[in-house]
């Protein structure tokens, strides 16, 4: 099958008329984008959306071939101009198979929220699924088979695409193109490098692909060391990355404080966050975490891990230091370091980076200080990723 997408945008399309967000201001060239619609072997117009019939010229198609239009939003999708000659648009029932005298089979998937998921497979025999903005289908099994493409709303979704792979339908060659674009992620580099991150890409709109055709994406990391400041969106970052991947472990090192608002007020914020599907541990035990099988975990973080090895060493008590903790907190810096190089589970990993700012006015503070610096100094060369975040923004340090 060959696939056109004559739009990859959200219904509202990029730039949003009117809006005057960076991320709008920045929407040009090959970034701007259109309501999404495919065009898939000139027969099946999936989503029909303003200025269809232009988009389709410009790529070099006409949509003279086209048999039938179905749509996918909830209700009629964006507003439209019906080009003279097209099939009235429909929408198949869920569960029901369509058969097209294209030699194409389209069957409708349920979805967990409003709209009409599409499962198309063509006269060759390759397979696709399209799923409209913000939804996930409903109902799929463990045994589902692996899609040939995937075009889905990756990030306004991402959990979309983490129930794919884990129920078989997304595998390793599964092409998977982000849809529904919108202006929540500035375009271009940054676009690309959170999509990279899923397992995921983005093509121009008129760009035309072929389903089955392999396309490399970065492999994703196994290992990712987030570093940053307070407040800097370091565990937001590191949330994101493991966002669209399924069993993911968060590893919460911060443990429980009584009596502390603020404390329980951060970690409210950060459940909130994370997907519903994820797990929880509140361990600061984790070389037995990291030697087992199993899926990714996030660890957050690493600062409060340290902190609280060096209280069990006695760290702070200068001659309890001189006298063995230093020693023993390396131990257990140097336990936690190899389990990180012998996991074979994929990590990410949340740590403070304190050596930029005010030297500490105490020995204390000046010493956890520099063996935090000496942890992600460490914990940093086993990663195959490392990236610093700076008022919300990642930069690759490695990787």
């Amino acid at each position: 099958m060959e696939l056109t997408l004559l739009g990859t945008g959200a219904p509202a399309g990029l730039p949003r008329h009117g809006c005057p967000c960076a991320a709008c201001a920045t929407a040009v060239g090959d970034e701007a984008r259109a309501a999404t619609a495919l065009l898939v072997d000139g027969a099946l117009l999936l989503d029909l959306t303003p200025g269809a019939a232009f988009a389709a010229a410009r790529a070099g198609y006409s949509l003279t071939g086209v048999v039938q239009v179905l749509l996918s939003h909830p209700h009629a999708g964006p507003a439209v101009e019906f080009p003279a000659g097209l099939p009235a648009p429909g929408r198949v029932p869920d569960g029901r198979e369509l058969a097209l005298i294209s030699g194409h089979r389209v069957r409708a998937v349920p979805l967990d929220s409003p709209g009409t998921g599409y499962e198309v497979t063509g006269p060759d025999s390759t397979r696709l699924l399209y799923l409209p903005p913000g939804a996930a289908p409903a109902g799929l099994t463990a045994s589902a088979e692996p899609y040939d493409m995937v075009l889905l709303d990756v990030l306004g979704r991402p959990s979309a695409l983490a129930q794919l792979r884990a129920t078989g339908a997304v595998g390793p060659t599964t092409d998977v193109l982000a849809v529904h674009l919108d202006h929540t992620v500035p375009p271009g580099p940054e676009l690309h490098r959170r999509l990279a991150a899923a397992g995921a890409r983005a093509v121009p709109d008129g760009e035309t692909v072929v389903v089955g055709e392999y396309h490399a994406v970065p492999d994703l990391p196994r290992r990712t060391l987030v570093l940053g400041g307070a407040r800097s969106g370091k565990s937001v970052e590191a949330e994101r990355r493991l966002a669209a991947l399924p069993d993911v472990l968060y590893v919460a090192t911060g443990g429980i404080r009584e009596e502390d608002p603020d404390w329980a007020e951060r970690i409210a914020a950060h459940r909130e966050r994370r997907p519903a599907s994820w797990r929880t541990a509140e361990t600061r035990d984790l070389p037995p975490l990291l030697a087992r099988e199993g899926g990714p975990l996030l660890i957050d973080c690493l600062s409060l891990w340290l902190t609280d090895a060096m209280d069990s060493v006695g760290a702070w008590d200068d001659d309890t230091w001189a006298q063995g903790g230093r020693s023993a907190l390396h131990e257990r810096v140097d336990a936690l370091v190899a389990a990180v190089r012998a996991t074979t589970r994929t990590v990410v990993a949340v740590s403070n980076e304190v050596g930029s700012g005010v030297v500490p006015a105490t020995a204390s503070g000046r010493r956890f200080r520099d063996e935090l610096g000496r942890l992600n100094a460490a914990f940093a060369a086993e990663c195959e990723q490392v990236l610093l975040v700076v008022a919300g923004q990642a930069l690759p340090l490695r990787g």
